[in-house]
């Protein structure tokens, strides 16, 4: 019976940890794709400040996943924090390009 609980609540842990970083991953991809509208329209400010919280998002989904996903979610970090730098920059458009970058990667990870 003991052998039991112990599959069982494993199997809720890994559950539950796949769940946050589907959820970690949702909320990157809505920052991200914020970032890009406001990064066309030319506010580099906003999109560093969506960029940012999509980094967040990415580094902690990343931190939950393994294999494919993983890949992804490293290479959106990374497009998010060239988005991050070239905003901080104000260039608009080269933070845009990395933004976009960045969502594609993240549809791929497993958002929608």
């Amino acid at each position: 019976m003991k052998k039991l609980a112990s599959v069982f609540a494993s199997l809720l842990l890994l559950l539950s940890t796949s769940v946050f970083a589907v959820d970690h991953v949702a909320a990157a991809l809505e920052h991200a794709n914020q970032a890009v509208i406001h990064g066309k329209a030319g506010h580099a400010p906003t999109l560093v400040e969506h960029a940012k919280a999509a980094l967040e998002h990415s580094l902690a989904a990343a931190i939950e996943s393994k294999g494919v996903p993983k890949t992804h979610l490293d290479a959106a970090s990374a497009s998010l924090q060239e988005a991050i730098d070239h905003g901080t920059l104000g260039h608009a458009d080269l933070a845009t390009k990395s933004a976009e970058e960045a969502v594609e990667h993240l549809k791929k990870a497993g958002g929608k």
